[in-house]
C-alpha cells in the first residue's frame, strides 16, 4: 500500500528529475531501492500487480509534470496551437510558431509509435535497480557525448540564415503569434524535419528505465546545433505532448480497481510532482542560459556506478 508519505517523497523526485537530465523513473526505482523495505517493494516486477499500481502512480506523476509544463509555457503553447491551426489552413509554414508546430508533431511521432508498443513491457524487464543503475550511468556518458557533438555540429550563422528566413512582412499572423513568442525561437524554427524526426527518436531512447526524457532530447537538440538554452526549452515542449500522450494510453491503470485503492495518495503524489516541476522548469531554463549537461553527466554516472555496487 502506497502511502501519502511515501507519495510526497516520490512526487518531489519524479517533479525534480523528470525534467533535469537525470531520469526521473530510474531515480523513482532506485529511490525506493536504496530505502529498503517497504519502499523497496514498491516498484515491483515482472508485470505483477505491485508493478502495474505503481506504474499507474507514475504515470499520474508524469502527467502532473506535463500540467505544469503547459502552465509555465502557456504564451508559447497559445501561440504554438494557434500556428497550428493556421497550418492546417493554409498548409504553410510561414511563420516561427507555425514552424515550431509542425517540428513538435513530427518530433513527437517516434515515441507516439513506440511509446505503446514498448512502454510496459520494457519497465516491466527493466524494472530493476540493478536496470536502472546501469542505464543511469549509461545516459552519464550520452549526456558527455552529447556535449562533444555540439562543438562539431554547432551550424553557422549563414547555414542557419539558407536553412529559414522569416519574413514577417504581410504576416497575418504577426500580431497573433509572431511577437508572442521571443526571438530566440527562430533558432528553433531553423530546424528541419530530418533534425526533429532525430531528436524525437532520441526522446524515444527513455522509454527505459534509467535514461532521461530531458537529457536525451537536449543531446538530439545539441547533436543538431542548437545552444543548451534552446535545446533545454525545445526538449520542455516536446515533453508535454508526449507525457500527455503516455497518460492517455495508461489511463485505464489508473482506474482499475486496484488503483483506486490508492487514489489519495495518487493525488497528492501527484500535485507535489506538478509543484517541484514548475520550479524545476524555472531554474533549469535559467541555468542553461550560461551552463552546459557536464555536472549531470558526472552526478549519472557516479550514482549509477554507486548503485550498481550496492546492488549487483
Amino acid at each position: 500500500m502506497l502511502t501519502y508519505f511515501q507519495a510526497m517523497v516520490i512526487g518531489a523526485v519524479q517533479g525534480f528529475t523528470e525534467l533535469f537530465p537525470i531520469s526521473s523513473l530510474g531515480h523513482s526505482v532506485l529511490v525506493a531501492a536504496w530505502l529498503g523495505g517497504r519502499w523497496g517493494a514498491l516498484p515491483g516486477q515482472g508485470g505483477t500487480d505491485s508493478a502495474a499500481t505503481y506504474l499507474a502512480f507514475v504515470v499520474a506523476l508524469h502527467v502532473a509534470t506535463a500540467v505544469a509544463l503547459v502552465i509555465y509555457y502557456w504564451r508559447d503553447w497559445y501561440a504554438i496551437a494557434a500556428g497550428f491551426v493556421e497550418m492546417v489552413r493554409t498548409r504553410r509554414l510561414d511563420t516561427v510558431p507555425q514552424r515550431l508546430a509542425w517540428l513538435i508533431v513530427i518530433a513527437t511521432v517516434p515515441v507516439a509509435i513506440l511509446g505503446p508498443l514498448l512502454e510496459h513491457p520494457l519497465h516491466d524487464v527493466f524494472a530493476a535497480p540493478l536496470c536502472a543503475a546501469a542505464f543511469l550511468t549509461v545516459n552519464g556518458v550520452v549526456l558527455v557525448v552529447g556535449e562533444g557533438l555540439r562543438r562539431r555540429n554547432e551550424p553557422t550563422l549563414a547555414e542557419y540564415g539558407r536553412r529559414f528566413a522569416l519574413n514577417q512582412a504581410g504576416s497575418r499572423m504577426r500580431t497573433a503569434t509572431t511577437l508572442s513568442l521571443p526571438q530566440s525561437d527562430r533558432r528553433l524554427a531553423a530546424l528541419d524535419s530530418r533534425d526533429a524526426v532525430g531528436i524525437g527518436l532520441a526522446q524515444a531512447g527513455a522509454l527505459l528505465t534509467g535514461f532521461s526524457r530531458a537529457g536525451l532530447t537536449m543531446v538530439g537538440g545539441l547533436w543538431r546545433g542548437l545552444e543548451h538554452e534552446h535545446a533545454a526549452k525545445f526538449a520542455f515542449l516536446l515533453a508535454t505532448p508526449a507525457i500527455f500522450g503516455a497518460g492517455i494510453v495508461d489511463l485505464p491503470d489508473l482506474i482499475t480497481p486496484r488503483a483506486e485503492v490508492i487514489w489519495g495518495p495518487i493525488i497528492v503524489g501527484a500535485v507535489v510532482s506538478g509543484v517541484t516541476s514548475w520550479l524545476a522548469v524555472r531554474y533549469l531554463e535559467r541555468y542553461f542560459r550560461t551552463r552546459t549537461l557536464l555536472p549531470f553527466a558526472a552526478y549519472c554516472v557516479i550514482v549509477g556506478v554507486v548503485s550498481i555496487v550496492r546492488f549487483g
